[in-house]
């Protein structure tokens, strides 16, 4: 009878082993069902998506919430509701005056710029053919060039016209989205409200779902990640923001046309690390040719010059060493976070990769203590008596 119990009875390999199985059954049929799983995460994220907008909106407001309340409230009475109260403010104050500033002379230099895009392009062909005669070119190369620019710069703008509708209808589905917004901006600040309490029911969660060490682990690197996020993200931010606004002052002195256009692109897309001042400077540049190829090529430089400055001076200065990747590394979470998941992925590719970077570097310099031998295969203890002799 005695016998008969142990047929029944699961010891920890076992379950480890049957848990191995069930989750390679669970991959196999996830592989071979990747369009329906993928349509299942998709209608799963969409009813979510106002409390996941809630949630990165909380997150990007906490530190300066944290900073009302400890620096101006001084953690007075009710000095999280009024620090959440003040940033919600300015939040809106500054949208407020970039939609009133800012959006009008984009949408009006967009509009002006198809308008007169037929002016443009004879201007840029008149233009041509002077330096054609000018210098003797032979070959129809350059003017086949320039007729196919011609073309493409056409359809672009064909584009741009017969999307109106489309733009239009997207516009009434924003619209329409308006309940999903005030859900969002409403979770926001109950996450921010009680942004303790979240942390404390967390925190007793993955205490009860793990043993203490692994909680104590698993929090750690929580830690950890949002220290890296929130000095990635906010910095970014701050920098683009500043690159955005010397962009606007050097093209307006400099005489370049579209200057809020083209210093908008440029901030957006500076927020791309590496890959940005590209992303952002290509459009301009083609905008510019067909405009005034002069200023195209004033745009050029001035964007290496602001790069180079950014890259060397003012992005050091305000991200600091915040993610500890080599440029190789960033490089390459740019590439595969862009790929699996788009902009988002090749902004937060960046941090993420981070994390997982410092993670795997201290599990190697904790596997390299436990041998007894450093980063090349040397004995610890030889490599230190030979420093002592030396």
């Amino acid at each position: 009878m005695e016998d008969k119990k142990k047929w029944y009875r699961l010891d920890s390999r076992t379950i480890s082993n049957l848990a191995v199985v069930c989750i390679g059954i669970a991959l196999y049929l996830g592989l071979t069902h990747l369009y329906q799983v993928r349509a299942a995460i998709n209608g799963v994220l969409n009813v979510l998506s106002p409390f996941i907008a809630g949630f990165v909106l909380a997150y990007l407001l906490n530190a300066p919430t944290d900073f009302f309340q400890k620096k101006v409230y001084k953690n007075g009475h009710h000095s999280r509701t009024k620090a959440i109260v003040s940033v919600y403010l300015i939040a809106l104050a500054v949208i407020v005056v970039l939609l009133q500033l800012v959006l009008p002379q984009v949408v009006g230099s967009v509009l002006n710029l198809v308008n007169n895009l037929s002016v443009y392009l004879a201007n840029l062909t008149q233009m041509v053919q002077d330096l054609v005669q000018y210098f003797h070119i032979e070959g129809d190369e350059l003017p086949s060039l320039v007729a196919d620019y011609q073309t493409l710069m056409k359809n672009a703008a064909n584009f741009i016209t017969s999307s109106a509708p489309e733009l239009f209808n997207f516009g009434m589905s924003v619209g329409n989205g308006v309940v999903n917004a005030l859900t969002a901006l409403i979770a926001s600040i109950y996450m921010l409200a009680g942004k303790d309490q979240l942390i404390r029911q967390m925190k007793k969660l993955i205490f009860a779902l793990f043993p203490a060490r692994g909680s104590r682990e698993i929090l750690s690197i929580a830690d950890r990640a949002n220290r890296i996020f929130i000095g990635f993200i906010n910095g970014k931010l701050v920098d683009s923001a500043i690159i955005g606004v010397l962009c606007f002052l050097l093209t307006t002195v400099f005489r370049i046309p579209y200057a809020v256009l083209m210093s908008v692109v440029v901030g957006v897309t500076n927020v791309i690390p590496f890959f940005g001042p590209i992303i952002g400077a290509v459009p301009c540049l083609m905008i510019l040719i067909i405009v005034n190829p002069w200023a195209a090529l004033r745009f050029g430089i001035l964007i290496i010059a602001l790069q180079q400055f950014d890259g060397n001076i003012l992005g050091p200065k305000i991200l600091g060493d915040s993610t500890g990747l080599s440029a190789i590394w960033v490089l390459v979470a740019i590439v595969v976070g862009g790929g699996l998941f788009g902009f988002a992925g090749m902004l937060l590719g960046v941090p993420t990769f981070a994390v997982l970077y410092s993670l795997m570097r201290e599990w190697a310099d904790r596997r390299l203590a436990e041998k007894g031998i450093d980063a090349n295969g040397e004995p610890v203890a030889i490599c230190s008596t030979w420093k002592k002799s030396d």
